[in-house]
């Protein structure tokens, strides 16, 4: 029974299933560059951490950053934002996100 979920864990991990659903708060938010938060005002910061590897297979760095991306966004718009701002790069699976309320 281990072997089998296990490998079932690494064919999703493989065949790019993706593990995080965008919520409906999250679908509100978007993702912008620093330059464009100058009329925002911060709410706060999202701290996103996914898994960078399953079962010693390393995910794909496009995978990671958009399930970063989705996590960041559902937090954003649990805490009334309506924008996140990357402010790290990806390290260990983990990214943090400036959350900010734009006028729209």
């Amino acid at each position: 029974m281990k072997n089998f979920l296990l490998a079932a864990i690494a064919a999703a991990a493989v065949t790019g299933c993706t593990w995080v659903q965008l919520t409906a708060e999250g679908e509100n938010v978007s993702l912008v560059g620093v330059d464009r938060i100058g009329n925002c005002e911060r709410v706060g910061r999202a701290t996103s951490k996914t898994l960078g590897s399953i079962v010693t297979v390393e995910r794909g760095g496009g995978r990671l950053q958009e399930e970063l991306l989705t996590l960041a966004r559902n937090e954003a718009g649990r805490m009334g934002g309506n924008t996140v701002v990357p402010e790290s790069l990806i390290d260990n699976g983990q990214q943090d996100f400036g959350v900010y309320n734009c006028p729209r």
